[in-house]
């Protein structure tokens, strides 16, 4: 799909068509739509095709007729009603006097520019345009990885109630979130240092605090990513400790549970062996099963009472 806007009036219009100063946004663009905007503004095709490679990695392309930032955003997958964080690749090129976008999936980030939410945002002024851009980034990266935290701390919650391996993989989907967030937001920072060591984007003074707001909101989701994958992986070994000892507390019940019952089983072998009957003891007596029974009994009783002591029961 492509759209195309343009600021006119202090406002944010859509065209039918690309002008001077306005913005095309390329969401999981055709083939046809691909070719169709190449031609308009001069630019191989595969250079529009650049972000749409989930595995491509976070770079500034310098050419002549553009200049391209590619970047890796975050995303947000549904699978079976449970939330699983991702990222991929989003490309802001400068070509002539437009911006292009292109992104292979939707994304808020994509959404609160085309709907007006997005203060003093105007196409004409790409600089500004590509730092706004780059700071919703950011900000929604923090957005998620508290929305991790949250979620981590609500599977805690459920696991110490019951170490059940729903909750688990739960901890390893949003650790490996946190994996594919780490990476990206690393490869966002080398984008970001060469933005503010080079003059691929004219640094007017009204923009370059938000230039460094960009820088710090960057650092920030790094730092907090950090911390956070370090948590989950803490709680992980945390737990899969625990599981591991519930394990073996169950076998050293369940072995102290077949001795207990080993101790009759060797007496009712005894009798049951082909002896002559006269030399069994108890065989003469009219209560002789009874007197073996009670015996039996009597034997697992002290057995258990031995365990019991020795705390082998717990």
């Amino acid at each position: 799909m492509v759209n195309f806007y343009i600021t006119e009036n202090e406002r944010l219009i859509e065209i039918s068509s690309p002008q001077k100063g306005c913005w095309v946004s390329l969401v999981a663009p055709t083939e046809d739509e691909l070719f169709t905007i190449s031609e308009h503004y001069g630019l191989d095709i595969d250079v529009l095709r650049t972000a749409l490679d989930t595995d491509e990695r976070s770079r500034i392309d310098v050419d002549d007729g553009y200049n391209m930032i590619l970047v890796n955003i975050p995303t947000l997958e549904e699978q079976t009603k449970r939330e699983l964080y991702s990222t991929t690749p989003l490309s802001i090129i400068m070509a002539d006097d437009s911006i292009i976008t292109v992104c292979i999936e939707d994304s808020p980030i994509i959404q609160s520019f085309c709907k007006g939410r997005v203060k003093d945002f105007k196409t004409q002024m790409r600089s500004r345009f590509i730092l706004q851009f780059l700071y919703k980034i950011d900000t929604l990266y923090l957005k998620y990885l508290r929305n991790v935290d949250k979620k981590s701390d609500e599977v805690e919650t459920l696991l110490h109630r019951s170490t059940q391996n729903r909750e688990l993989i739960e901890l390893l989907k949003l650790e490996k979130s946190l994996v594919y967030f780490t990476t990206a937001l690393r490869s966002n920072e080398a984008v970001l240092e060469k933005l503010l060591r080079t003059e691929l984007i004219k640094k007017y003074p009204e923009d370059a605090e938000l230039l460094e707001d960009v820088i710090v909101e960057n650092k920030q989701a790094i730092e907090m990513a950090n911390i956070y994958s370090g948590i989950l992986s803490g709680l992980m070994d945390a737990f899969a400790s625990v599981i591991s000892n519930n394990l073996n507390i169950v076998m050293k019940v369940l072995a102290v549970v077949t001795v207990v019952m080993a101790v009759p089983n060797m007496v009712y072998s005894a009798y049951g062996m082909n002896l002559n009957v006269a030399s069994m003891p108890f065989a003469q007596s009219p209560y002789g099963f009874a007197i073996i029974i009670g015996i039996s009994v009597v034997l697992s009783v002290i057995a258990t009472l031995i365990f019991s002591k020795g705390k082998l029961f717990r």
